[in-house]
């Protein structure tokens, strides 16, 4: 059997998910499509409902989940969440068997990955691997995310199929866990910073009444484009403010590097600028809808129209 990626994995041993949102249903139905037998645990009936029509199972808790299987991919929110998955009332420590490998896809404080890594395994008979994700909730249904990882390497060992099922490019960073949380950091602040920026450049652009759509052909393909830019603008043209990322992921994301940058007695005033625009939009109401919203703080601000779904 292979993977996404034309590479052969067996397949054969079953694979929890933890938290089914944009990311964590995209690695469920990757790791099915590879032949994976999957479990999912969700608060939510519906995102249940579309792994079990793929052929994957659903269990009620994070416990449940990890007794079938040796593998437990979690894709919650932040580091608060995922202690909840590992060491809550019904969490995944109490079940998982002996050797079996926690990966954490979450972007949290590289402090406290250290901190979970070092909780779990300090009994001996589990493993953590630091590995979160990039590449948004597409790539995840396709399969092609980047997972930055690290972590003892019988983590690796233990994940590395799996890993090898939901994306295109694992790095491996190294032994300590917080390692590739750290570099997940840096890759952050770059794109907190060029999502800020590029809603501040469409509502820019829109205040001197230039066609957007055309402001958007250009700039792809000149020198001021960014990844972000590219992926997100879209959500503006067609007024389409559906979240795929959310404003408060940012806002947690560019806190939590202002807190590492405050700890290392580090500037950082671009990614705090950034900070500032998400917390306005989420001030403003928007921090569950997709973190483009900040071009819309600056449309309110000075009164510039921006399009809108009903009207494009």
């Amino acid at each position: 059997m292979v993977d996404n990626n034309g590479r052969q994995v067996n397949g054969t041993d079953g694979v929890a998910v933890v938290g089914l949102g944009n990311i964590g249903i995209g690695l469920a139905l990757s790791l099915r499509r590879a032949g994976f037998d999957v479990v999912g645990c969700d608060l939510r009936a519906e995102r249940m409902a579309v792994l079990t029509a793929a052929g994957g199972r659903s269990a009620a808790t994070p416990s449940e989940a990890a007794r079938s299987t040796r593998i437990v991919l979690s894709a919650v929110v932040n580091g608060q969440d995922t202690e909840a998955v590992l060491f809550g009332r019904e969490g995944v420590a109490q079940t998982l068997a002996e050797g079996g490998v926690f990966v954490s896809c979450a972007t949290m404080n590289p402090l406290a990955a250290k901190g979970l890594a070092e909780r779990l395994e300090e009994a001996g008979k589990l493993l953590y691997l630091d590995a979160p994700v990039s590449g948004g909730p597409q790539r995840a249904a396709d399969g092609q995310l980047t997972v930055l990882a690290s972590g003892k390497q019988a983590a690796f060992r233990g994940a590395r199929e799996a890993l090898a099922a939901v994306s295109s490019k694992v790095y491996e960073l190294g032994e300590s866990p917080g390692q590739a949380s750290a570099f997940k950091m840096v890759n952050q602040l770059l794109a907190g910073v060029h999502i800020a920026a590029a809603g501040e450049a469409m509502a820019f652009a829109a205040r001197y009444g230039l066609d957007l759509r055309k402001v958007y052909d250009v700039v792809v393909a000149s020198a001021g484009n960014s990844w972000m830019f590219e992926n997100r603008v879209p959500h503006v043209l067609e007024g389409d403010y559906a979240p795929r990322s959310s404003v408060d992921i940012f806002v947690k994301d560019l806190g939590i590097i202002e807190d590492m940058a405050r700890a290392a007695k580090f500037p950082a005033p671009v990614a705090a600028a950034a900070l500032q625009m998400f917390l306005m939009a989420s001030g403003a109401g928007m921090g569950a809808e997709d973190d483009i919203s900040v071009a819309r703080v600056y449309a309110q601000i000075t009164s510039t129209p921006l399009p809108d779904k009903f009207s494009v």
